[in-house]
């Protein structure tokens, strides 16, 4: 409740809880407009942060197609990529930190790694738009660089291992923060993938589940320590919160 004198200088009075306080109308205006000023830009920047749902899935297709074209170009000219992958403790397996991803065996393994890829990686860039600068090159360098140090003596290449990545990242962080829209993709992510969890187990000889765990283990880390890096949804509060 607040009610306005016009007598002696303006005064506003604020009657809560039976105590009154005089605030100086000018005053209260100023603050008022910084306060605007300042939240207007805070959501301002928010917004640009934001990717649309539709720039978030020609972003991560373009990723992908980016992967269907150095498979076909190896396939079509024997180019011999694997060369390019992790090999764990050896001073030339240290390319494959940064090339494994882009690289794969055959034809289905790239199959089977590109819809998980589609999925996890658009909700990562539509959810999480600021994290993701943080968190994919957490998860591609790291992984890379546990597989080079503890993995068996083979070569370790695929995009799986950034699967798992994203996986654990998106169902852990939402799990942290405890908004409403994290907790929302991240059961949505569980009920699609949970099944990953097996994965980062050892599993048949030719599976990296070394990188699959190297991964998983990147992804929870960042889900840690970005928790609180985007903005939280503002949170509504509805008439009944305030009944007795």
């Amino acid at each position: 409740m607040a009610l306005i004198s016009y007598m002696g200088s303006p005064t506003v009075i604020f009657a809560a809880n039976h105590q009154r306080c005089s605030i100086n109308p000018v005053t209260s205006f100023k603050t008022e407009k910084i306060l605007r000023i300042g939240r207007n830009k805070l959501m301002g920047e928010t917004v640009n942060e934001k990717l649309s749902f539709k720039s978030s899935v020609i972003a991560v297709g373009v990723f992908i197609g980016l992967l269907w074209i150095i498979e076909l170009a190896d396939a079509l000219f024997s180019l011999d990529l694997y060369r390019y992958a992790v090999y764990p403790r050896e001073l030339n397996g240290l390319w494959g930190i940064l090339f494994a991803p882009f690289i794969h065996s055959t034809w289905s393994h790239l199959l089977a790694n590109t819809p998980s890829l589609f999925v996890l990686g658009t909700l990562l860039l539509y959810v999480y738009p600021k994290s993701t600068k943080i968190v994919l090159p957490l998860i591609h360098l790291g992984s890379g660089l546990g597989v080079w140090l503890f993995a068996r003596s083979s070569f370790h290449l695929g995009a799986s291992g950034l699967t798992h990545g994203l996986m654990f990242f998106l169902f852990v962080i939402g799990v942290l923060r405890r908004d409403k829209q994290s907790i929302a993709f991240s059961l949505i992510v569980f009920f699609l993938y949970g099944g990953m969890i097996w994965g980062i187990f050892p599993q048949a000889p030719r599976i990296s589940f070394e990188s699959h765990f190297f991964g998983a283990v990147m992804g929870v880390i960042s889900a840690v320590l970005l928790r609180n890096y985007e903005p939280f949804p503002p949170y509504k509060k509805y008439d009944w919160e305030d009944e007795p």
